[in-house]
Formats: structure tokens, sequence, C-alpha cells
């Protein structure tokens, strides 16, 4: 069966409405219209609406970079929000990047509630968990607050010391960081002989390692999932293959995890979406995640 699952824990952010290839939301206190290639639909609310909910709204100048125009120079840069769920807190910073984002995927809650819902499940006392194409840390953050001793690896320099402010602003500490081309750390922790009791996958489509190794999503995916399964610890264990990509569904998901783990338990696919205000729903990628815990 494939699951449609949408955060349900936010406070600090809201999906207001979305259609005719844009977004507006809600960061803490600050509205803002985005692009969204998704967003094929019509919007719900009006024009008017949107000019007077919005504090600040990115203008495209090409592919990869734009603008950002505020309605009142005031509004900060960068600020801060919280995400809270039953079992652990984290804090975010957030900035305005030339890239339309702003340092957090909010559909992302989702796997983080799984990620503390496990943790918590686990009998194992310290679990380590694995992060790869770690980004701001959004992952990494919930599964320390949760009590794990956690792994954040990611190519890029620049998120990973994001990353680390966020680790500061939300009281957390010992996380270790690794700057690194995900897949070269993977093998390199199986000649290691290193076990992770979760490890949490969200692959870009395209992406460059920091000495000029190449990713692309459906060429170097089942490659990476024959070796991170290689890591899991036998006995106990949660992993989370996440991928925001426009010609991947869950079925392709759920075929590559069975062919890579034909044992796998408790196996679950779908597809991530945030619930507008307004009305529409916004999808946002596609999972599989399971889970094996000690009886």
């Amino acid at each position: 069966m494939i699951q449609l699952l949408t955060p349900t824990h936010w406070k600090d952010y809201e999906l207001i409405d979305c259609g005719d290839f844009e977004k507006l939301e809600r960061f803490g206190n600050i509205v803002l219209i985005r692009p969204e290639p998704q967003a094929v639909w019509s919007k719900n609310l009006p024009p008017s609406e949107w000019q007077r909910l919005h504090h600040i709204k990115f203008k495209g100048r090409s592919a990869t970079a734009g603008d950002w125009i505020k309605k009142d120079q005031k509004t900060p840069d960068r600020w801060h929000i919280e995400y809270k769920n039953k079992d652990a807190a984290i804090k975010f910073r957030l900035g305005l990047t030339s890239f339309k984002h702003l340092g957090i995927f909010p559909e992302q809650a989702v796997n983080w509630d799984y990620i503390t819902q496990n943790i918590k499940k686990f009998k194992t006392p310290q679990p380590k968990v694995l992060n790869l194409f770690a980004y701001t840390g959004g992952a990494s953050l919930i599964a320390q607050a949760a009590g794990a001793d956690t792994t954040h690896v990611d190519s890029i320099k620049q998120v990973v010391t994001w990353a680390n402010e966020n680790q500061e602003i939300s009281g957390l500490s010992n996380i270790r960081w690794v700057v690194e081309d995900a897949l070269k750390f993977v093998k390199r922790e199986l000649k290691r002989g290193k076990k992770y009791n979760g490890i949490i996958l969200d692959p870009p489509a395209y992406g460059n390692g920091p000495n000029g190794e190449k990713w692309k999503l459906e060429d170097n995916i089942n490659e990476m999932m024959a070796d991170v399964i290689q890591l899991l610890d036998p006995d106990e264990h949660f992993l989370i293959l996440n991928t925001y990509s426009l010609g991947f569904s869950s079925v392709i998901i759920e075929n590559l995890i069975k062919s890579a783990f034909p044992k796998v338990q408790n196996l679950e696919i779908g597809e991530l979406y945030l619930q507008a205000t307004a009305g529409s729903k916004l999808p946002l990628g596609v999972f599989g995640k399971f889970f094996k815990t000690r009886s």
C-alpha cells in the first residue's frame, strides 16, 4: 500500500497556498513567496491576498539563481524556527540564499518523527545513526536530540558549517561532521567493519563530491543501497530513503530496497506532501523506510 504522509507537529511552518508554479509559506513570523515547479494547478487565494500576506518574494534571474525582494527592508535575512515532536526539539537558522532555499525542507518532519520513534523503541543504549547527503542537518539534529550517536555526511563544507550552527542553537553537541562524497564514505565504513542502527539517505538528483566526484541518482543509487544495507546492524535498525526527483516513484524505491535487502521487515513506501491551509496538497518527494527491533 502506497502511503501519503504530511507533517503533523509543525507550529513554526505553514504552507498557506500554492499554485501557478509558486508557493506561499510561513516560516516563524515571516511569509515568503517562492517558485514551485510541482504546483501546476491554480492558486486558491486571490493575488491580492498573496500580495497582502507576504514579506519577501524570490525572483529568479536564471534556472539556478535569483534575488529576494523585500516589502520592508527591516525584514531580517536570517532568523530561527523550532521543530518539536513528543520525543525531541530542534532549532534551525534560516537564511535567504541565492538558490531560493532557506536551509530546511519542512516535509522532512515526517521522517524526523520516524527517526525519533525508532530510536526510542530501540533496546541499544546509544544507537548509532548515519545521515548521508545530510544538508543542514534536520535528521542529524533530531537523531542526536533523541539520544543517538550521530554521524553527518555531506559533500559541501558550507552546509556542514550551517548544520553545526543548527546544532549550537538547538543546545546539542557531539555530532560527528564529515565533509566527503557519501558513496566514498560508505565504502570506507564498510572496510572498517562499522555498523549503524539507523541510516538516512536523502540523495539529490545530481550532485558533486568535494573532489569532483559525480553523483547521478539513477546511475548511483543501486550501488549505494547495496552498500548501506551492509552497514545496518542486523538485530536492530531503521533506514529511510527519501528522493525528490520528478522521474522517481515510490515503486522504484520499493524495488531498490527489496533488491538490496530481500529480507526487509516492516517496509513502508509512499509520497510526502505538504497540506496547504487554502486546500491544495503539494507533493514533495517519495520515500521508503523500514525498521527492525529486538524482540
